[in-house]
């Protein structure tokens, strides 16, 4: 065990936790939380910390994680951390890097700072970064590692189909369908997706041939699951033997899982970035890898 770092963790947390302690070798503590009953958070964490401390807090439902993530940094650095590295599998507000209109926030700008006056390091899976090359710009810590959940999918999609076509369900996942494809030598394509609101999108599959099939659609993150659903049913009627999803950041906002299963999508598979039922493979060993 390495003694010299300690990660900590929230309960919800537990099972991401055990799974990096195990593949990592630190020491495990979990940060207390209690809640008063007007809704501020009272957090207890160990009386004395090692030089080096990891926190573990993946950024789904993100507001009152940055409030606890700022409450927690703050006292690690009392109790006697001196590097403090966050873990974000999933990172929260990277999506809104530039202002449409006059007056609006860039919350990946102010985030980003946010969490870089906090930490020393950041490791995080596939952050939604769209007119900003690389994650050290969104957040500026001295160390910013970005790992793919995509090389772990392609692995899981391979022992299910020995020559799928994956499909990106917008130009946006392009990067990400074709480290997947170039893992195991698959076919891939992208989709064109016109937006006109968070349930209302309009897609033009790619110009290649479909026809039986089996198509998996990869994706960084579904949320609403309407365009995931909206691609596999052109999909499906222009022909494709089966449709499956696979994503990295498993958000499925209130009823996206049905939504998508209605539209005729077999198995949904996510990494475990974010805990939910889909979740099939697991990011602990490069996290680890990245962390040694």
């Amino acid at each position: 065990m390495d003694a010299d770092t300690l990660l900590l963790h929230f309960a919800e947390d537990q099972a991401q936790a055990d799974r990096l302690a195990q593949a990592t070798g630190f020491a495990v503590a979990q940060v207390v939380r209690h809640r008063f009953p007007d809704g501020e958070l009272k957090l207890r964490l160990p009386p004395q910390l090692p030089d080096r401390v990891v926190v573990l807090r993946s950024l789904d439902h993100p507001n009152e994680k940055l409030v606890e993530l700022l409450l927690v940094a703050s006292t690690a650095r009392t109790l006697g951390a001196t590097h403090l590295t966050l873990v974000a599998p999933y990172l929260a507000y990277m999506r809104q890097d530039i202002a449409f209109e006059p007056g609006e926030v860039v919350s990946q700008r102010v985030v980003g700072r946010f969490l870089a006056s906090l930490f020393d390091a950041i490791v995080t899976v596939d952050p939604h970064l769209h007119r900003v090359a690389t994650l050290d710009e969104a957040v500026p810590v001295a160390r910013a590692v970005v790992l793919s959940g995509a090389p772990l999918l392609a692995d899981l999609i391979a022992q299910h189909h020995a020559k799928p076509l994956l499909v990106g369900p917008d130009e946006e996942s392009a990067q990400w369908v074709a480290q997947a494809a170039t893992c195991h030598g698959f076919d891939h394509a992208v989709c064109h997706k016109v937006r006109h609101g968070d349930r209302d999108v309009q897609i033009a599959l790619p110009d290649v041939d479909v026809c039986g099939r089996a198509v998996v659609l990869l994706d960084d993150v579904a949320s609403s699951g309407y365009t995931l659903a909206a691609a596999a049913r052109l999909l499906l009627a222009a022909g494709a033997a089966s449709v499956d999803v696979a994503v990295t950041h498993a958000l499925f906002a209130g009823d996206a899982i049905q939504v998508i299963q209605d539209a005729g999508v077999g198995h949904v598979w996510s990494t475990d970035c974010i805990t939910h039922a889909s979740n099939a493979v697991s990011m602990a060993e490069p996290i680890a890898s990245a962390l040694r």
